[in-house]
């Protein structure tokens, strides 16, 4: 049975930021994913992240791939934006 949640202006207004910026296809999926991991669950069934998988391979075999300690300061730069916002 679905439910209305309503999100605060500056909650709706970042969701949409990620939805912009390519991190999600879609408000609705940006709170799914958020609320999925938010929420226990059966953490052995992996089938969710093979699309993921394989997109990451496609990438790759076409060479769109960056080094890993730039990598690494994109995740920190993510990680210390996100506790900003906490």
């Amino acid at each position: 049975m679905p439910i209305t949640i309503t999100l605060t202006p500056d909650q709706q207004r970042d969701l949409e930021s990620e939805v912009a910026a390519g991190h999600f296809p879609s408000v609705e999926a940006a709170v799914k994913i958020a609320l999925d991991n938010l929420l226990p669950g059966d953490d052995t069934d992996l089938d969710w992240a093979r699309p993921l998988v394989d997109e990451a391979r496609a990438d790759a075999a076409n060479g769109d791939v960056i080094p890993g300690q730039e990598a690494h300061d994109l995740l920190d730069r993510r990680i210390a934006d996100l506790q900003g916002r906490r």
